[in-house]
């Protein structure tokens, strides 16, 4: 099994940076693609940004030109760097790995949210 712990949540203001991490642990032989999602109240599960395990990434248009998706795949981790914030970017996000814990076959995991809330 993959437990995802994602940290990094807050309150802040419109214009500001937030910086979400998302720890991967548990028995791990390999993880693919990870991902961020958000839900915002009364709305579905939306991508935010996704990263490759060759670091290739891919965005939301929501999100390009202000967010960027990094990892580091020696600790299992998965970054969302927020700028320039905006109060439609509230949100409770979501991480995502698709991994293999045993055997050939990949699953994917979603960890447990992380509270974002942009307001002044």
């Amino acid at each position: 099994q993959v437990q995802l712990v994602e940290s990094g949540g807050g309150l802040v203001q419109p214009g500001g940076s937030l910086r979400l991490s998302c720890a991967a642990s548990g028995t791990i032989f390999s993880i693919n693609t990870m991902g961020w999602y958000r839900q915002a109240p009364g709305k579905q599960r939306e991508l935010v940004a996704a990263i490759s395990s060759g670091g290739i990434a891919n965005y939301a248009g929501s999100a390009k030109g202000r967010f960027t998706v990094s990892r580091d795949n020696a600790k299992n981790t998965v970054y969302l760097q927020m700028n320039s914030l905006k109060p439609e970017d509230t949100a409770v996000y979501f991480c995502n790995a698709n991994a293999r814990s045993s055997g050939s076959v990949y699953f994917t995991y979603w960890g447990q949210g992380t509270q974002v809330t942009v307001s002044s």
